[in-house]
């Protein structure tokens, strides 16, 4: 199977959209998948055996750091070199219109998968009125595709209200051999507690970006300045957090990546997650699978992922009083931390990428039509399953 996958991001940034496609391609190189990844430029030319073009772009209004990327002739001759089986277009909102075109001008089905709600962040950016025309230009592009798919079933649920179709879920996955539970590293704890390592010590990891609402954390380091809170990370509002928590206990670390990340998460007592807006979550799944416990804003993909609420404790996003309740309880009882600690890592446990993996290319069979058998020769299908109708 050859598969192109035309992506807005990719190397060297970092979100969860990319980790998520390199350990895809990494799964694709083990079950003999022929990848092809067309991505803006100043990436590696390579990854996990996948060739890999980039194409110069322009920033985005929403996120000035991630480029759009415009119709080109060149991504014709690159596809006609290739000769994919299929098109798969992450996130598409302008170079995802260059996938729906090929898909069709190739006769080749187009594989959709939506990973942002970018509808919600407009609000947050200030473009709140716009937040109907968002979800309206999606619905176009999605329903394109013979196949969508989005990382839980909550986001399933709303893509279906909104008159999204054929959708699928693609469960998300985590490095299990990466992010398990580990001895906690004294140095590392030193440095997430600002110097007081023996604190109750919160980690926030992701983005800085008004979609992450790390501001909702304020009024608990008000209340409680007994607590620290390490925020891991980078992005474009990190100097007005700074600003807007000076005097508090907080330790604004930069970007963590590798054996660092992963032992920031198990030197904490707990992972603190203050978004609503978040489709899933990786960093949610991270440190699940460290065995941190999970402190979280209640939102359908948030109770999801934690069960309900039966691998960590959940808190009105919007009630400063609900999420200083919470750590209060958190705190006071070393007991629920360690019931928490194992639950958190008992439901990451099953969630490795060998399975999101496999879903994925049964997705990419369903939408050619194969059996699990052998695939048919490499021939175009009917030109109203390429694109998925209208």
């Amino acid at each position: 199977m050859r598969v192109a996958l035309f992506t807005e991001t990719f190397l060297p940034s970092t979100d969860g959209v990319v980790t998520r496609l390199l350990y895809t391609l990494k799964g694709f190189q083990k079950e003999g998948v022929e990848a092809l990844v067309l991505a803006p430029d100043g990436g590696p030319e390579e990854y996990a055996g996948a060739r890999v073009v980039g194409f110069p772009g322009t920033p985005f209004y929403l996120y000035p750091e991630k480029r759009a990327i415009w119709p080109t002739s060149r991504v014709t001759d690159v596809l006609n070199d290739f000769q994919p089986d299929l098109i798969h277009t992450m996130n598409p909102t302008v170079f995802g219109i260059q996938a729906i075109v090929s898909s069709r001008l190739m006769g080749v089905p187009l594989v959709a998968s939506y990973h942002t709600h970018f509808a919600h962040y407009a609000r947050l950016y200030g473009y709140g009125w716009i937040t109907g025309a968002i979800w309206g230009y999606m619905r176009l592009l999605h329903n394109r595709a013979a196949l969508n798919l989005c990382t839980s079933e909550a986001t399933r649920r709303e893509l279906e209200r909104r008159g999204f179709q054929r959708l699928r879920v693609w469960p998300h996955g985590v490095d299990l051999e990466r992010f398990r539970p580990r001895p906690m590293d004294a140095a590392m704890r030193t440095m997430l507690s600002g110097g007081h390592p023996d604190r109750p010590v919160l980690v926030f990891v992701g983005r800085l970006a008004p979609e992450k609402q790390i501001e909702r954390l304020i009024p608990l380091l008000q209340r409680m300045p007994e607590v620290s809170l390490a925020v891991v990370g980078d992005g474009p509002t990190r100097p007005e957090l700074e600003r807007q928590f000076h005097g508090l206990p907080v330790v604004f670390t930069g970007y963590l990546q590798g054996e660092e990340l992963a032992n920031a998460y198990t030197s904490a007592d707990a992972f603190v997650f203050p978004s609503t807006t978040e489709t899933l979550g990786l960093v949610l799944l991270e440190a699940m699978a460290s065995g941190l416990p999970i402190i979280a804003a209640r939102s359908a993909p948030s109770m999801e992922l934690l069960d309900g609420g039966k691998a960590g404790l959940l808190y009105a996003g919007d009630d400063p009083e609900s999420l200083v309740s919470v750590v209060r309880r958190f705190v006071a009882d070393p007991s629920l931390r360690q019931r928490l600690g194992e639950a958190s890592r008992q439901q990451a446990g099953a969630r490795g990428w060998s399975k999101p993996t496999a879903d994925l290319i049964g997705f990419y069979h369903e939408a050619l039509g194969w059996s699990s058998g052998s695939p048919p020769s490499h021939e175009p299908m009917p030109d109203g399953a390429a694109y998925g109708g209208r």
